[in-house]
């Protein structure tokens, strides 16, 4: 089947609702807050419209929006040659005969797309409908059914669905509008592509990958290698592609995209850096280190000269070069940089920021592996390695005790109206390092046994199960708070905990077999828990 019998393919299955499949109604969380270079790419940001407008004889269609997880980048700086401003419109638009439509329809269809498109970016989508459903109504009436106008109008109304998650509504104007389109300008013409795109970028944040691949192919071929958005378009491919599986299709044309920006002087444009950071975990996914080092390498070079060490951006670069160092096992050189990481995050953000609480985790972390590796003869440098990581966990534990106080505080405060999903986000992100940095002291107590005379061992051992009996009297003590306590992220910390600790007195000298039997029974149900969870 030919991509362009594909596209009528999905026409016929509009026809047909019961053949449409249920869309989801959320994308998958990409990223962490607590993990490094969590803060500066969050799913929850505003998502806004591009009002992108295209020449010619044609009126204008909305573009599209900037935050879908899939496709980092998302068409923010690309637009046709041709594009012009909303000022550059006086109100009377031409059509191919060069004759001018004005009455009372087109003036209408102007003055409700204008207020549909204020009321949307104040957030007011029940207002914003009204007025774009009008402008549709004026449109047909204004202009003809089957006018560029009215297609706009579809594409308009249908982003503001998409954004309200009412996919259903959304999808058929998307088709309506490249029908339209096809049917005035031809199969061929860039403002069908534009409108490809639109509506691949809607497959994409539902997860229709064969349907947003098939739009993405018929865009690229639309457009044309010579065009300015053919390096785009194949990004976007090449990230369905690899969310198809066809990792080597994915790299190749991810690849390609970056090498045309490069040779047309934009290898250091925003859009050029978010390829080669997605290209770069796709690297890391398949455990080829080195490539993505060398990427990751080549992007930190370019945001130190242009950015320096005090623009977060470099500080997250530098944090993904760390992690990708850590994961090839080369844990010397990655401890370094995130130490420097660490002081520059330090200059940037307060010290007691919930990020700051992370860094202070996983660097201390990484001392511990690092010690264990060490010689049996260096003791001396052990010891100084695991007091520094104490320090730094003893650290993050404060700063994040403090920051759950706080978000308690606030959540009684503001009872009647509940906290905002950014404060709740925080207290869960608080929770996970707090517990995360005291498992990690009862394992650090642990690792120096080893290092101090048996006098000194049960001190230690005992300090151990201290910070894990914390850890679990943490979490009971937030058991009320389900959002948090029952998160899988939670949990699974929780467990870890209980069994570190059952662990430890289970060889210990004076056994407690009712303590252990209490344990034993919480890390069943516990586990009851994960497992009934991950069933739904």
């Amino acid at each position: 089947m030919s991509f362009r019998q594909a596209v009528r393919k999905l026409c016929k299955e509009l026809a047909n609702p019961a053949s449409l499949q249920k869309p989801f109604n959320s994308l998958p969380n990409a990223g962490k807050l607590f993990e490094l270079g969590g803060h500066t790419r969050t799913k929850s940001r505003l998502e806004i419209l591009q009002w992108i407008f295209l020449s010619g004889q044609a009126a204008f269609i909305v573009g599209t929006c900037s935050s879908t997880s899939m496709a980092e980048d998302v068409s923010t700086e690309s637009s046709s040659k041709n594009a012009t401003s909303m000022d550059d419109f006086s109100g009377l638009l031409k059509v191919e005969d060069e004759s001018v439509i004005s009455n009372e329809h087109t003036s209408k269809w102007r003055v409700f797309t204008d207020n549909g498109r204020d009321y949307f970016l104040k957030g007011n989508i029940p207002q914003a409908e009204r007025f774009f459903l009008s402008a549709l109504q004026e449109a047909k009436e204004g202009f003809g059914e089957r006018d560029p106008h009215v297609a706009s109008a579809c594409n308009n109304l249908a982003e503001l669905y998409r954004v309200s998650k009412d996919f259903d509504k959304a999808e058929p104007l998307y088709v309506e509008a490249i029908n339209i389109l096809e049917e005035y300008f031809g199969v061929n013409d860039v403002r069908v592509g534009a409108a490809l795109h639109n509506l691949g970028h809607f497959y994409l944040g539902q997860r229709k990958l064969e349907k947003a691949r098939v739009c993405y192919q018929i865009k690229r071929r639309v457009l044309g290698e010579a065009h300015t958005e053919y390096a785009d378009t194949m990004y976007h491919l090449g990230t369905v592609l690899y969310l198809q599986g066809k990792e080597k299709d994915a790299e190749d044309l991810i690849l390609d995209s970056i090498d045309i920006l490069e040779a047309g002087g934009h290898g250091e444009s925003i859009s050029c850096v978010r390829r080669m950071q997605y290209l770069a975990q796709i690297y890391n996914k398949s455990n080829r280190f080195p490539e993505a080092e060398n990427l990751l390498r080549k992007i930190l070079h370019m945001m130190e000269l242009s950015k320096g060490w005090k623009s977060l951006d470099t500080v997250v670069i530098a944090e993904r070069l760390a992690l990708t160092l850590e994961a090839a096992g080369r844990l010397k050189e990655a401890v370094e940089l995130l130490e420097r990481c660490f002081d520059a995050r330090k200059n940037l953000l307060h010290r007691e920021h919930i990020q700051t609480a992370a860094d202070m985790l996983h660097i201390a972390r990484m001392k511990i592996v690092i010690t264990k590796e060490l010689p049996q003869a260096n003791n001396s440098q052990a010891i100084a390695e695991l007091d520094k990581a104490k320090s730094l966990l003893d650290d993050s534990v404060r700063i994040a005790r403090k920051l759950i106080v706080q978000f308690l505080e606030q959540k009684e405060k503001t009872e009647r109206f509940g906290v905002s999903p950014r404060t709740r986000k925080d207290g869960h992100s608080a929770v996970v390092i707090l517990l995360q940095s005291l498992n990690a002291l009862g394992a650090l107590e642990i690792t120096e046994q080893g290092y101090l005379g048996s006098q000194k061992q049960e001190h230690f051992k005992a300090e151990a199960n201290a910070s894990l009996r914390q850890c679990i009297s943490t979490f009971q003590e937030l058991r009320s708070e389900q959002s948090i306590s029952d998160s899988p992220e939670v949990q699974a910390e929780y467990l870890l905990c209980l069994q570190s600790l059952y662990l430890s007195i289970s060889k210990g000298a004076a056994r407690q077999a009712g303590e252990e039997k209490e344990i034993q029974e919480e890390i069943r149900r516990v586990k009851g828990e994960i497992s009934n969870a991950g069933k739904t």
